[in-house]
């Protein structure tokens, strides 16, 4: 069973858990997500499409990311997202923490913070070992081909997280 921390609205871990997805958070109760937007040298961003079976934006373009385990802090979580998701190691490369935006959702028990992070670094395509259960395909994009998907309305999270994909 999968456990995740709960944190308070100051980001401070309160010392409870809960199961994933159990919606069970109270106002000014959190848990932690985190995204991993990974840059090469040549100004190109890995993304990634969402498989056709998720509940939630199924065929949607996105940046690796999931929640933090229980225990895990903010990088370690982000290291291990994208590692799963994409199969590369980005733990020595440049770049790290950029910002934190968070969302409340009264009445849902789904409060959260996303920590973002950018990590750049050189990569080939045949570096990667994309995960097939959460994965349908990626491309190398430039900014501008990803906000025009983000126009289109099928680019998980741009509004919060465009200022990671300035050069």
């Amino acid at each position: 069973m999968e456990l995740w921390d709960i944190y308070d609205k100051d980001k401070q871990r309160t010392g409870r858990t809960m199961k994933r997805n159990d919606w069970c958070l109270k106002d000014d109760e959190y848990h932690l997500t985190v995204l991993g937007v990974v840059m090469r040298r040549d100004g190109k961003f890995l993304i990634t499409k969402r498989v056709m079976t998720k509940a939630w934006a199924p065929g949607w373009w996105e940046v690796s990311g999931g929640a933090a385990m229980a225990g895990e802090d903010s990088r370690d979580a982000v290291l291990r997202e994208v590692r799963e998701e994409t199969g590369l190691d980005v733990s020595g490369w440049d770049g790290g923490y950029l910002f934190t935006y968070h969302r409340e959702n009264p009445g849902e028990g789904d409060n959260y913070f996303v920590d973002v992070y950018r990590f750049v670094g050189d990569f080939e395509e045949g570096d990667m070992h994309l995960q097939e259960e959460e994965t349908a395909g990626h491309m190398l994009a430039s900014p501008d081909e990803i906000k025009a998907f983000a126009d289109e309305g099928i680019f998980l999270h741009y509004d919060s997280i465009k200022k990671a994909f300035e050069i």
